[in-house]
């Protein structure tokens, strides 16, 4: 896995866009207009609950969020309260690259590419 500013590699698949990782490895684009009437009050669009509702389904054991290469992406404190439900690690993107590399548990991320 790579990445630089505006995009992110996944196994050998370029992405010009935010992801999400799922339990089953499976790749999908970020969701982003859910938390997009919120980007006035966090001057990014954050992530936010409504955004991270998938992990009710996919019951990780773990959760990433990569919250862009210099780490400015906003987490609401809505996000912040769901996510105490699971073991969570949320820093810039390029530094959890490496960690969701080397994990065998069951997780899920979602991998912010710019800010």
């Amino acid at each position: 896995m790579e990445t630089g500013f505006g995009w992110i590699e996944v196994d050998g698949m370029r992405y010009n866009h935010d992801i999400v990782i799922h339990t089953d490895r499976t790749i999908t684009k970020r969701k982003k207009k859910l938390s997009k009437g919120l980007k006035g009050e966090y001057g990014h669009t954050p992530i936010d609950d409504t955004e991270l509702g998938f992990l009710f389904d996919e019951k990780p054991a773990l959760v990433f969020i990569g919250t862009g290469q210099y780490g400015d992406l906003p987490v609401t404190p809505a996000a912040e309260q769901l996510l105490k439900r699971y073991i969570t690690v949320i820093k810039p993107t390029p530094t959890i690259l490496p960690l969701i590399g080397s994990e065998l548990r069951k997780f899920a991320a979602m991998l912010h590419v710019t800010c």
